[in-house]
């Protein structure tokens, strides 16, 4: 095998490898670099936060920019060593991809409706999104976790890998902070309307190709959980853009539309009542949809991997 193969297939293989670890060992419990980073970003905002777009823009370009920096560099000092450059971009991989705590979460949710544990259920729903659980019922509380699914499956699965398969671990893990960035900084508080305002743009040019791949494998495997393509990619089509978020309203009208179920409606986050738009047809989720869409996303992490990884591939082989 030539240098330049020796020094490329890895980061195919990384992907695939990162994608492994997480399905059996989910995130770790303690010490995860994304909640390292989290706490990193925390305290510059704290020390730069201004109420104005330049330092917001300012204070998101420095952040991206130094965790991609460190990726490209771990890339460099693994570069000629293949056995090192799998590894790296395996832990990479593992570190920014959550897609089996994202289903654990889905299944502890359906646990506690099903037993009508509302507090419980109410307690739990921050885990998976930041939407003001207190008011809601069953009802909500399942469309709340269908919603989560099918956004949670672009942002923590699709679009590390996508990101992996375009650009290697630099990608990679700058995707992650970014989508972190936006998390913290990137909604319509007083506090973050024009600070955050970089963050959130950064975060929906970065989602625009996951959140259409997501969408899109969405609707291929809508059989998967009973569906039918037809169905999800008329609700795609039809309802993707009434949501006010360009890229969670594909994937959020796809998952609806192969599911059978309508989403959207009114909801509370961040001390703010929204009415969103409906998407989809037919009735509300109910608890057996949060199931449903734990097995859509899990079908959907699947393909993703490995059209990404062969992607990397081929982008390596040439």
């Amino acid at each position: 095998m030539s240098d330049r193969q020796n020094a490329l297939w890895p980061a195919a293989a990384g992907l695939a490898a990162g994608f492994g670890a997480d399905l059996v060992l989910a995130d770790p419990r303690r010490g995860h670099p994304v909640a390292g980073f989290g706490s990193i970003a925390a305290a510059t905002e704290r020390a730069m936060h201004r109420d104005s777009r330049l330092v917001g823009s300012a204070y998101a370009a420095a952040l991206t920019a130094g965790v991609a920096g460190a990726g490209l560099l771990a890339g460099r000092a693994t570069a000629g060593r293949p056995a090192a450059r799998l590894a790296v971009t395996a832990l990479g991989t593992w570190a920014v991809v959550g897609g089996t705590t994202l289903r654990r979460e889905a299944g502890h949710m359906s646990r506690l409706l099903a037993a009508d544990d509302l507090p419980g259920a109410r307690d739990r729903l921050p885990h998976l999104c930041g939407r003001d659980p207190s008011a809601l019922d069953g009802a909500g509380l399942a469309r709340a976790t269908v919603e989560s699914v099918a956004e949670n499956t672009s942002d923590a699965v699709v679009g590390p890998l996508v990101w992996g398969a375009v650009a290697g671990l630099p990608g990679l893990v700058a995707y992650r902070a970014v989508n972190t960035l936006d998390a913290m900084v990137g909604h319509r508080s007083p506090r973050h309307l024009r600070f955050g305002w970089a963050a959130a743009r950064l975060d929906d040019a970065a989602n625009v190709l996951p959140a259409r791949l997501t969408a899109g494998l969405a609707t291929v495997l809508a059989p998967v959980v009973g569906g039918r393509p037809r169905d999800a990619w008329r609700a795609w089509r039809r309802d993707g853009r009434k949501h006010p978020s360009p890229n969670a309203g594909p994937v959020e009208a796809a998952f609806a539309g192969a599911l059978g179920r309508t989403l959207g409606g009114r909801l509370s986050y961040g001390g703010r009542v929204e009415d969103r738009p409906l998407l989809g047809d037919g009735p509300a989720p109910d608890l057996a949809d949060v199931a449903r869409a734990a097995r859509l996303s899990a079908a959907v992490q699947v393909a993703a991997v490995v059209l990404c990884t062969g992607v990397r591939l081929l982008r390596d082989r040439r």
